[in-house]
């Protein structure tokens, strides 16, 4: 349920609605709006059936959310949630580009990725360390090392850093070298890491997973935010469906629709959704025209010679081409 309180509330009877809500053993979660306060209430409602909270001072009314994401839906949290890491946002209005390789594959690999996307004004650097790959004998990336090598470049570069964790066990390691942390599509519905990263202080991009509905992928969301971390990234990557020209199906009416019914920002992942590197241009294009707020695609210096996604990747001149129509097209014309 929702505690919508009074604009003139005061202090001491903000603090009494909050105890009575831990008296019966339910978590409050206090979002501050423009022009209301309001609390959602986490647990078992139906205590407050014998202990009804109507008639307490300070409360304008109280509202149940039937639907089963509660923290992450509008209904929750009217205004567009913004994130802010070291003075970098996303969301409110801003579209923002993550890029940068597949897979951390060297140092000098990195520098010159760093080095050509900071001079596009892109602050945000993806790489991944540790890869989650359908087969076995494929390229499961460098783990540590390959977190240094992307470390020591973006801070030569003053760039963000996106990583994909797959293990609880390595928040720790990825901890200090990870500005945004990614949960990868075949990790959205790995509870148990989803539950430890809403404990930390960092945002968390969330992929949806390959087969998973809206409701599946905004309930993921909620696993995190239920833990107290409220700078969620949505991403949408690409449903499996029967069709094997593209490697997934950029499924973009959920982006929409993930806009309408969450105030959480949506990213898209072209590369990933299509798998094919002359489609990323017009689907980021689409992404921006249906209010998306940024984008994730792969750069790499020499797209034929990465370890994965070669077929994904865009090299130098491809980007620079695709950026600079994607930064100067307007919506609406």
């Amino acid at each position: 349920m929702i505690i919508v309180l009074k604009k003139n509330i005061s202090k001491k009877e903000k603090e009494d609605i909050i105890s009575r809500i831990h008296s019966c053993g339910l978590t409050p979660h206090i979002s501050q709006g423009t022009e209301r306060t309001i609390i959602g209430v986490v647990g078992d409602e139906r205590i407050l059936q014998a202990k009804p909270m109507d008639g307490m001072k300070g409360i304008e009314k109280i509202i149940n959310i039937l639907k089963p994401y509660k923290l992450v839906s509008r209904d929750f949290k009217k205004e567009d949630t913004v994130i802010n890491i070291k003075g970098r946002k996303i969301g409110g209005g801003d579209f923002s580009v993550i890029a940068g390789p597949c897979s951390v594959e060297s140092e000098e690999q990195m520098m010159m990725t760093a080095e050509y996307l900071s001079k596009k004004g892109i602050s945000f650097l993806r790489g991944g360390a540790f890869k989650p790959r359908t087969s076995p004998y494929s390229f499961q990336g460098l783990g540590r090392e390959g977190l240094e090598f992307m470390k020591r470049a973006a801070s030569k570069y003053d760039m963000l850093i996106v990583s994909e964790i797959m293990d609880a066990q390595d928040i720790e390691l990825l901890y200090d070298f990870v500005d945004i942390f990614q949960v990868g599509a075949r990790n959205m519905q790995n509870f148990i890491l989803l539950q430890e990263l809403g404990a930390i202080d960092k945002p968390i991009l969330l992929k949806r997973g390959m087969s998973s509905t809206l409701k599946e992928w905004l309930m993921a969301a909620e696993y995190i935010m239920l833990k107290g971390n409220s700078n969620i990234i949505l991403c949408e990557r690409g449903i499996r469906t029967f069709e094997d020209y593209t490697r997934n199906t950029l499924d973009l009416s959920a982006v929409i629709a993930a806009k309408n019914i969450s105030h959480l920002p949506v990213f898209v992942d072209p590369s990933h959704g299509t798998g094919r590197k002359e489609m990323i241009l017009p689907m980021s294009l689409a992404s921006k025209v249906i209010g998306a707020d940024g984008v994730m695609v792969e750069v790499h210096p020499n797209p034929e010679k990465a370890l994965s996604d070669s077929a994904q990747s865009m090299d130098f001149n491809e980007f620079d081409d695709m950026f600079s129509k994607l930064e100067g097209f307007k919506w609406p014309v």
